[in-house]
């Protein structure tokens, strides 16, 4: 009998025990030959398992986790094809900068190089897309190196995002000497916070209370800022658009919301302030092309927020709550400058499409097929979600339409990564998470088909989600793209009409398949009562969404957009 205080102890009861105290919830994973000491640890110490179908999908739960509750988000998967089956999911991790740890295994020392049972460079092909990896060999080190990965995993001293260890099974069983383990190690700590500049505050305030038409734009690294960000609106009277990465800081009816006019905001700026927000495709890259006016403040803790693309004028260094704080205290009485013309204008168009766009939701006419549109699931949602719902979207059509027609301010998607799949497992982690708030994923039918398999996991453990497929039987976005770019030859891009909610019966799962838009309601009232559920809701591919409108499926040679490439093309012929 091992005793955990006092003997020598497994180095696979350390990695148990540095888990019950860095404070994770629940770990996921798939249990294989080469991680079974670790696994039985956990179950020996009292650590919720969520065993899944594939460890892709362990990750993207672990992702999920991470983001919605602040947790270290853990997921374990055996050697070879179970590491190697992650890296999508971490590569999503690694590009939405989501801290979170992968144990892998690996084949026993002795057997190294010899060609043992799964043994591929799992390091070699981590370490492009994690923070932090290596492969922990000598037992009393792992304690401080299992600091080290998740402090890399947290941001300490960078930039957040996964961190993978492996660990040879023969080093797991390993025995260690308790006064070799440093109590240090096992203590859970927090990201630290700094303050921002002095001078860099001041040209902050000098430049954001001068300009006459500005712009806040937030992303990832201003979660956790969200009173601060809402103070500095109030005081600047600066216009505000959120992203995926940072939807729910700012209420939707806040006076500086002006998310409906988004293209019209972004090329009459003279000042865009960007807060923890790198200068993506979804910015345009920041380029002249598409804010010809602007001149760009930069506020972030990590580099990669602070400087790509554009330079700010000035930079702010900071943990983004404390800087935003310093500027609004900087500022004192100043008034802002702000164009009050501009700002009403904008504001009053935003309101105006928010609310055409509300009312013609639930009159989106069928498609010459006979189908419904997809707007008309999200009118019933509209009517159906609770205030803390909290919404996943997964897809390529599916997701535009579902940026728009979802409200929750709690909400998860694809991302900047465009990460197809992740939104079974997402809405599976949600609901174990926050057993008490409805949790609904709204799915394009290809999207749903990366980890339908993972509805068996939610019946298992009691996941509470319903997950909706707007079911055209097609990658929609691309389908469009081949009709009208190239000659009409749709290839490869249309589905079955597959009886997703069968599916989901054989599985275990409450399903229905719905073909009128009158029938929603009550269809998903259901589904919530008897979740976990399947809705199979039977949509029409004439549907143009937003995103294949705007011709990103093509992918321009300059921009993701044909506006913004067109734009893009202009200023590089008059260079």
């Amino acid at each position: 009998m091992i005793d955990a205080e006092t003997g020598p102890q497994p180095v696979a009861l350390i990695v148990a025990r540095f888990l019950k105290a860095r404070g994770p919830s629940r770990v996921f994973g798939l249990q294989g030959g080469h991680i079974q000491p670790i696994w039985d640890w956990l179950d020996r110490l009292g650590i919720p398992i969520v065993d899944v179908r594939d460890e892709r999908a362990a990750v993207h739960m672990a992702h999920a986790h991470a983001e919605l509750t602040g947790e270290l988000g853990v997921a374990l998967a055996t050697a070879g094809p179970g590491v190697t089956n992650t890296v999508t999911a971490i590569a999503k991790a690694s590009v939405s900068r989501t801290p979170l740890l992968l144990i892998g295994g690996a084949p026993p020392r002795p057997q190294a190089t010899m060609g043992p049972l799964q043994e591929v460079p799992q390091v070699e092909i981590m370490r492009p897309i994690t923070r932090y990896a290596r492969t922990l060999r000598v037992p009393e080190q792992v304690g401080r190196e299992l600091d080290a990965a998740v402090a890399c995993a947290a941001g300490d001293g960078g930039e957040p995002g996964p961190a993978y260890v492996e660990f040879p099974t023969d080093v797991l069983r390993e025995l260690v000497l308790p006064q070799l383990l440093l109590p240090e190690f096992f203590t859970e700590r927090r990201r630290r916070a700094f303050e921002a500049d002095r001078v860099a505050v001041a040209a902050a305030v000098s430049a954001l209370w001068s300009a006459r038409r500005p712009v806040v734009i937030s992303g990832r690294g201003a979660r956790g800022a969200g009173p601060q960000l809402v103070r500095l609106l109030d005081r600047s009277n600066a216009l505000y658009l959120d992203t995926q990465e940072s939807r729910g800081l700012v209420p939707d009816d806040h006076p500086s919301v002006v998310g409906a006019v988004r293209g019209e905001v972004m090329k009459s700026a003279d000042l865009v302030v960007t807060i923890g927000r790198r200068l993506d495709y979804q910015l345009g890259y920041g380029s002249p092309a598409v804010f010809p006016s602007a001149r760009f403040v930069r506020i972030a803790d990590v580099p990669g927020e602070l400087s790509d693309n554009r330079r700010g004028d000035p930079e702010v260094f900071a943990t983004p709550s404390r800087a935003l704080s310093s500027i609004v205290a900087a500022a004192g009485s100043w008034e802002p400058s702000v164009d009050a013309e501009w700002t009403q204008t904008l504001r009053s168009r935003h309101r105006e499409r928010v609310e055409a766009y509300a009312a013609a939701l639930a009159t989106a006419p069928n498609g010459s097929d006979g189908r419904m549109h997809p707007n008309r699931v999200f009118a019933a949602l509209r009517t159906t979600l609770s205030p803390d719902a909290i919404a996943v979207a997964d897809g390529g059509d599916a997701l535009s339409f579902a940026r728009l027609g979802l409200t929750s301010r709690t909400y998860l998607d694809s991302g900047t990564f465009g990460c197809l799949g992740v939104g079974v497992p997402f809405a599976i982690a949600a609901a174990l998470a926050f057993p008490q708030r409805q949790v609904v994923c709204v799915n394009g039918d290809g999207a749903f088909g990366f980890n339908a398999i993972e509805i068996d996991t939610a019946v298992r453990h009691g996941a509470r989600a319903v997950f909706i497929v707007l079911n055209n039987a097609a990658w929609n976005i691309e389908a469009h793209d081949q009709a009208k770019n190239y000659g009409g030859r749709v290839t490869g891009t249309l589905l079955r009409d597959a009886d997703y909610a069968g599916l989901a019966r054989a599985l275990g799962a409450y399903g229905e398949r719905v073909d009128d838009p009158a029938a929603l309601p009550e269809a998903l009232q259901r589904a919530f009562e008897r979740a976990p559920a399947v809705v199979d809701v039977l949509v029409t591919r004439d549907a143009v969404s937003s995103d294949s409108g705007k011709g990103l499926g093509f992918v321009p040679a300059y921009q993701p957009l044909e506006a913004w490439d067109r734009a893009e093309r202009e200023r590089r012929a008059q260079i």
